[in-house]
């Protein structure tokens, strides 16, 4: 039995769904990574990395195209956020989290809208999705998601909620009940990482380059 064989073997069944290793492990690494994302740790993005790569084999292994493409660019947004978040520690000492501009907020919004229907059209029209809109949405929505923690705003855990929202009746809809049960867990998680950010951020949207009174060094590499 090789690697990809054994990743993919059922560790146990859930409401009578077989998950495998690589769901199973995957989904612990994201859970991680909300956990290390709140405590404001570098450590989230090689974390996050560890759990795509392992979900990207969970999904090639369910037959589960558009998911698995959607774990190669995780990736790919994981090393950017990963490198900005190195850049502010070389460059601060520390992560600050801040509240959005308006201009950015809005930006986020038109990223989300925007990519979520073209995506989704796309997805439509290949026939690559029983459910395209709302599976465009959490792949769209992962990405922007990723951009705002890379650049340190509150917002993001805004855009994780919603994607949990979509994920939750999404995922046990398509048969992958740990995954909506994990979702659920985020859902949870992301209200707590909200409060804590939004308690440390002091920066306010009517003066965006007003440095946070209130850091936290992160000690972790």
């Amino acid at each position: 039995m090789d690697l990809f064989d054994w990743l993919n073997t059922p560790a146990f069944e859930l409401l009578g769904k077989p998950v495998p290793y690589s769901d199973l492990v995957g989904n612990i690494c994201a859970l991680a990574t909300v956990v290390l994302a709140l405590r404001r740790s570098i450590l989230s993005w090689p974390v996050q990395i560890v759990g795509s790569i392992l979900l990207f084999s969970a999904s090639v292994s369910a037959g589960l195209g558009g998911n698995a493409s959607r774990q190669v660019v995780i990736v790919a947004a994981a090393i950017w956020g990963w490198t900005q978040w190195r850049k502010s520690r070389a460059e601060e000492g520390e992560i600050v989290v801040r509240w959005a501009t308006w201009t950015e907020r809005l930006v986020l919004i038109a990223l989300l809208v925007v990519g979520t229907a073209a995506f989704g059209t796309v997805l439509a029209l290949g026939g690559w999705s029983w459910n395209p809109y709302p599976d465009a949405y959490i792949f769209v929505g992962s990405l922007v998601a990723m951009y705002a923690q890379g650049r340190a705003v509150v917002e993001f855990w805004f855009v994780w909620l919603a994607v949990d929202l979509v994920g939750i009746p999404l995922a046990i809809a398509g048969g992958l009940v740990f995954s909506g049960a994990v979702y659920l867990i985020f859902l949870v998680m992301v209200i707590v990482g909200f409060v804590d950010w939004s308690r440390r951020s002091t920066q306010t949207i009517a003066a965006p380059h007003r440095p946070a009174t209130e850091v936290t060094r992160d000690d972790e590499d």
